[in-house]
């Protein structure tokens, strides 16, 4: 008597095969590019777009009552308190995805500090949405910024300005890959959270202000 075969296995759902190839091409990413690119040029990326590094800063200038000495005081403050707004924003939104959705990181990832109990997830990049909410918000007061470093007599940065400040977004998201911390697909979806949270920042701080004025009126 012929035993019967076991019944098929169901196809993969969309979200299993969009899960198996982010983690074929980001690994095949980083095994092609990790022999080549020098490791501290990525951990400075890294380092430059992290929280601990980020919100000091910030808090140092909003501080320091000498960081601008020039007439535009206030509207500089309001700039760094949009990149401050911006970067609690992030954790507010970042964290809690992780917790939930709760992605294992690559098993290549090697060498990572771990701050949080949060960073053991790899689903959204939060080293990708900071730094593409800095760039964000540089774009959208791009002609402040430029106005500022006039003023500081840092000329020579103007006409790159924002050729340097989304380089640097751009290059440390994509080093997240190359270091073997996230995903393709966390990359992209951090990148996408950081530009919405910009805009977002942006657009509440401008209605706050608006809403201020016409109430004074």
């Amino acid at each position: 008597m012929k035993s019967k075969s076991p019944p098929p296995l169901p196809p993969p759902s969309y979200l299993r095969r969009i899960i198996d190839f982010d983690t074929a091409i980001s690994h095949r990413i980083y095994t092609l590019t990790h022999p080549i690119l020098p490791y501290y040029f990525l951990k400075t990326l890294e380092i430059s777009g992290d929280g601990f590094l980020f919100f000091p800063i910030i808090l140092s200038l909003l501080l320091y009552p000498l960081a601008f000495s020039n007439n535009n005081t206030n509207s500089n403050n309001i700039f760094l308190i949009n990149l401050l707004l911006g970067g609690i924003l992030d954790l507010i939104v970042i964290g809690p995805l992780k917790h939930l959705i709760r992605r294992p990181r690559p098993v290549y990832n090697k060498n990572m500090f771990v701050s949080f109990s949060v960073d053991h997830w790899s689903f959204p990049s939060g080293h990708s949405s900071r730094v593409s909410m800095i760039a964000t918000l540089f774009y959208l007061k791009s002609d402040f910024v430029k106005d500022v470093l006039v003023q500081l007599k840092y000329d020579l940065f103007v006409d790159y300005l924002m050729l340097i400040v989304i380089g640097w977004a751009a290059t440390t998201s994509l080093s997240r890959v190359l270091l073997g911390r996230h995903f393709v697909f966390d990359v992209v979806v951090g990148v996408l959270l950081g530009v919405g949270e910009g805009i977002f920042v942006l657009w509440v701080f401008n209605y706050v202000a608006l809403t201020s004025f016409f109430t004074k009126l």
